[in-house]
């Protein structure tokens, strides 16, 4: 209920004394965090606290409160980090769901499957500089990303060509 407590407009005078308006509020805000945590798939664990809910589900509950705001924009710093297979496909389809209601997602991610299965645009940085920008084909054939995530060909000692990875 954290982040529907943010929305709430009342005054405080009621809110203290507890008048039907306050209790009305407080119930409006029960209802939409639970159609929230139903929304992110943690309808069951309503009840439960959120130190005992998995990494993954931690992840998705953070995404249902940031939600709770009536976001246009939302801001997602690598939101499967940390996360087993299983559970990045959960926030992947959580994302994408998002998405296709009208919520512009800026995402900061590593996870380059990840980022080319949800992404329509992708805007590429190497240690800050932009180097790629455009639709997911389009950049992961960029040679600047190859070169930049999967390494340049180099000159092994054997004499074959291979690949590097830069630091």
């Amino acid at each position: 209920i954290a982040g529907c407590h943010l929305q709430e407009r009342g005054p405080l005078l009621a809110d203290l004394l507890g008048l039907p308006s306050s209790r009305r509020r407080a119930r409006a805000a029960e209802e939409t965090a639970r159609r929230l945590l139903d929304r992110v798939g943690l309808g069951a664990a309503a009840e439960r606290e959120a130190s005992a809910l998995s990494y993954g589900a931690l992840k998705r509950l953070e995404i249902a409160r940031a939600l709770a705001l009536e976001p246009r924009v939302l801001l997602l710093d690598e939101p499967a980090a940390g996360c087993n297979a299983v559970e990045t496909e959960e926030i992947d389809h959580l994302i994408a769901e998002v998405a296709r209601e009208g919520v512009a997602i800026l995402l900061v991610e590593h996870d380059m499957k990840m980022v080319m299965r949800i992404s329509n645009h992708i805007v590429v940085l190497d240690h800050g500089e932009k180097i790629a920008e455009g639709e997911p084909a389009k950049v992961s054939r960029d040679p600047k990303v190859i070169e930049a995530y999967l390494g340049a060909p180099d000159a092994n000692p054997d004499g074959k060509e291979g690949a590097h990875a830069d630091g």
